[in-house]
């Protein structure tokens, strides 16, 4: 026998043969201690997370903040210790604002280490006892029955209508019917009929199987390696605000190289050269940069929660505003989760029951089918939200309750007195009820359902208005056509059936009656089809990844508008593993595929990899234990709050409360204003920065007073730029936000565009700056440090006022999204009365050594602040989104 073949292809016998099993006695204590120790003990490897000291760690890893860092040691060498204490309390602030908005459990495998029941009932020396599931070996025969959770994987030996909820690892949104026989070696996992897997549980029926794997060699500890293997996400924000901090690095090194050489050629003081250095060092760092974004993001988790979008990493807030392709699930995402009967077949045609308000009295032939529906179950119904049973047996009672019958009525009028279980070889199950007629005489009325081809088999008449008449090949063959058509449609078929006998022995399923069929379909969610609309007004493609069938997937797609006629059809997993990246006609099947039906764990990471080849920004939506992988290598893993498993929410980046792909929508919009605002308290701090740099390299170089001192420069730069800052990044953004394309991912957070833009402001306020310096020098004839404060308090005004040119493109110069936002308002009062604290309150006003400027230098300063902000109703808008 060939040792390579996977269990799922062996015979019971085979499978025995190669574990060395015994399916009457078992393995001895003696036996399973020895294989316990080749094995290992059944449980999934702990995995590493981040701990607390990473987590703070991480908040040190901007490039912005190893600047300040530099800055406050630069501060501290040349003995200057408030400057270097108010950088190392900026440091501070940001990396613990930034650690407790992240402070989370991250241990993802833990939560699959712990699914499961403890106990699992296995046959040990011919005896069947419970034992604890970790000591489980290859070999062991255990035995499952309703209800239980499968503690490892198991080539099953018996199967009594055992029937298996495989969701959280195939994601087979039904519970599937298991056998003993073989498949063949390359089906699927889920199709593997004869398997059950660690993780999945039972829905109904017993069985009893060999283990055929334990701990990380199961498909669940697999599933825990790739997980573990899946990379780490570094994110679009991230990489730009890294990538400007780079650039400010720069730029702070090349100004202090040319103003030092420049004042040393010229013969300037050493020190007043490193004093000179150190100012401009404080003037290029945007040192509320780092607070300003860590808050915008913690609002927009905030903002995220209270849609019922919870967010475990900030940065996060903003790979969701940039993402490019949402692979979404199916069941419970796109659709309810529940089935729902939309439509029964009689020999009369087809009635429409997916309403509420559907038939009540109806038909004859409809009453007799859904007659059936109701006694032909083992489901509970008491309301709505209280049912128990398999999920098509509960829409069908539902279904019959429409039409005034319920189930225990009919109980109680013909009471049932035999059932055949559904059996997955004959894929049938029947009920016999008491049925006396008027004469005395007994007799069992027969109601069955099954699989439309194995119903239509055992029917030899079909039911009419008189009762029933003999159903010929061709009308059987009609029926099935009918079957295979509404199957394409994506729905779940019954065929429902009935006879009358005398003889509670007699065969159930010979010489039927066929009644019709009944259509089953998880219903797609009411607003998902308006929410797939503003996803592709958006420019962002919506892509269906599931392990349902590619029949019914395609259904649903259609329903919700995420399929359309130029779309290539569904993808089969198979033909995924074909795709050649290098291929431009591949490449382009594969972007218009909006379906990817029984896709396996290792190709949803393949999927994933390919699109983010691409440059695209992926999320990825998941609620099973068979996501994990893909949700951690996605740019932006999502998970089911409702539905998913703690496998799956433990290692999203985002939880949706209530499930619903409208949510991510909704959350993406807010990604894409948090951005926005994030860019705009950028080029607000930004500008005025520079015009800071440029005050003092154009003093320096004409061996003038330098027009800010290095704390007035920081006192700006940590107050006067954080709060109206703050209050940008905490804007309501425009509101045709979502009428925009995603950004191209290679965008940077500041674009040319943007960058001409500050260069043009903040040489415009550097003027004025130095206007104020030497208007208050020469015109007024202030000495020396009342002239520094006039400079600084028209650099500080001016910026209060130029935030008022950060509207939106198009926005009115009077009504826009900075003059309608309150805590602008608030940032600017809050800042006026720092700055007048700056200049009258002694204390401050010593320690920042500044002078009352008196009538004429407050006439001065308010002139000159306030012309930036004129020019910036005639000057060409600035984009912020998109």
């Amino acid at each position: 026998m060939d040792k390579r073949r996977p269990f799922h292809s062996l015979s019971v016998e085979e499978a025995l043969n190669r574990l060395e099993g015994n399916a009457e006695r078992g393995l001895s204590g003696e036996e399973a201690d020895e294989r316990r120790k080749r094995h290992g003990p059944n449980r999934l490897r702990r995995s590493t997370g981040r701990s607390i000291w990473i987590i703070l760690l991480d908040q040190f890893k901007s490039i912005v903040i190893l600047l300040l860092v530099a800055a406050a040691v630069a501060a501290f060498a040349t003995a200057r210790w408030p400057e270097g204490l108010a950088l190392v309390g900026v440091t501070l602030v940001n990396a613990l604002i930034g650690f407790f908005s992240e402070w989370k459990a991250m241990r993802s495998m833990e939560a699959i280490r712990d699914m499961g029941r403890q106990t699992a009932k296995v046959r040990r020396q011919g005896e069947v006892t419970e034992i604890a599931t970790w000591q489980l070996v290859p070999g062991d025969i255990v035995v499952v029955e309703g209800e239980d959770l499968v503690p490892a994987d198991i080539r099953l030996l018996e199967a009594e209508a055992l029937r298996v909820n495989e969701a959280a690892l195939t994601g087979e949104s039904v519970p599937v019917s298991k056998r003993t026989e073989a498949v063949d070696p390359e089906a699927p996992l889920a199709e593997r009929r004869c398997m059950l897997y660690r993780g999945t549980s039972v829905a109904e029926g017993r069985g009893q199987g060999v283990v055929t794997a334990t701990g990380m060699s199961t498909e669940l500890g697999r599933i825990s390696e790739l997980s573990e293997q899946a990379q780490g996400k570094v994110t679009p924000l991230q990489k730009r605000l890294d990538d400007l901090g780079r650039r400010l690095a720069w730029i702070t090194l090349g100004i202090a190289a040319l103003v030092a050489a420049a004042g040393l050629a010229s013969g300037q003081d050493p020190l007043l050269m490193i004093e000179t250095a150190i100012a401009l060092g404080v003037a290029a760092i945007p040192e509320g940069l780092p607070i300003v974004s860590t808050i915008a993001l913690a609002r927009g988790m905030w903002l995220m929660a209270r849609r019922n979008a919870l967010v475990h990493r900030l940065t996060a807030v903003e790979t969701l505003g940039a993402t490019t392709v949402i692979f979404t699930d199916k069941t419970g995402t796109l659709t309810e989760n529940r089935m729902e009967l939309q439509s029964a077949v009689t020999p009369r045609g087809r009635y429409d029951l997916s309403s509420s308000d559907g038939p009540r009295g109806g038909e004859k032939d409809l009453r007799r089918l859904m007659r059936i529906g109701a006694l032909c179950s083992n489901a509970v119904l008491e309301s709505e939200d209280n049912a128990a049973g398999d999920p098509t047996e509960i829409a069908l009672l539902a279904a019959a309750r429409r039409l005034g019958m319920e189930r225990q009525s009919l109980l109680e009028s013909m009471p049932e007195v035999r059932e055949e279980s559904f059996d997955p070889d004959v894929m049938m199950m029947a009920t016999f009820h008491q049925d006396g007629d008027d004469r005395g005489e007994d007799r069992y009325y027969v109601a069955v359902k099954g699989a439309p081809g194995a119903v239509l088999k055992a029917c030899t008449h079909m039911a009419d208005a008189d009762g029933k008449r003999p159903l010929d090949d061709q009308e059987r063959q009609e029926w099935q056509q009918r079957a295979d058509d509404l199957a394409g449609e994506g729905l779940r078929l019954l065929a429902l059936a009935d006879k009358q006998v005398r003889d509670l022995q007699d065969d159930p399923y010979q010489d039927l009656c066929l009644v019709g069929l009944a259509c089953l379909l998880d219903p797609a969610r009411q607003e998902v089809r308006e929410s797939i609309d503003r996803c592709q007004a958006a420019g962002i493609r919506a892509v269906m990844v599931t392990g349902d069938q590619a029949s019914t997937a395609a259904a649903i797609g259609k329903r919700v508008g995420l399929v359309e006629e130029h779309h290539g059809p569904p993808m089969q997993a198979g033909q995924l593993e074909d795709i050649d990246p290098e291929s431009p006609d591949e490449d382009q099947r594969l972007l218009e595929t909006r379906v990817f039906a029984r896709v396996t764990p290792e190709q949803k990471l393949r999927l994933i990899r390919l699109y983010q080849e691409r440059g695209e920004i992926v999320a990825m939506t998941g609620d099973g234990v068979n996501d994990a992988p893909a949700l951690k290598q996605a740019d932006i893993g999502v998970a089911m709050g409702g539905r998913g498993t703690d496998a799956a929410k433990q290692v999203a980046d985002m939880v949706l409360r209530d499930d619903a792909f409208s949510t991510i929508v909704t959350a993406v919009r807010q990604g894409r204003i948090t951005f926005a605002n994030i860019r705009k308290s950028v080029m607000f701090m930004l500008c005025t920065n520079i015009a800071e740099i440029l005050a003092v390299t154009a003093a320096a170089l004409a061996q003038a007073p330098i027009p800010l001192l290095p704390l007035q420069i920081l006192y700006l730069n940590v107050l006067t730029d954080v709060f109206p800052g703050l209050a940008l990044g905490l804007g309501p953004g425009s509101d045709k936000v979502m009428d925009l394309p995603p950004r191209d991912p290679r965008e940077r957070v500041l674009t040319r565009h943007h960058w001409r833009a500050l260069a043009a402001w903040s040489s415009v306020i550097a003027i004025c700056v130095l206007a104020g310096l030497s208007i208050a020098l020469a015109g007024l004839g202030f000495e020396r440090e009342r002239a520094i404060t006039v400079s600084f308090l028209t650099l500080a005004f001016a910026k209060l006022w130029f935030v008022l040119n950060l509207r939106d493109r198009d926005a009115s110069a009077l009504d826009n999204d900075i003059t309608r936002n309150p805590w602008i308002w608030a940032a600017t009062a809050l800042c006026v009365a720092l700055l007048l604290a700056a200049v009258y309150w002694p204390p401050l006003a010593g320690l920042l050594d500044t002078r009352p400027p008196g009538s004429g230098g407050w006439t001065l300063i308010l002139s000159l602040s306030f012309l930036p902000a004129l020019l910036g109703l005639f000057a060409p808008k600035i984009r912020f989104a998109g």
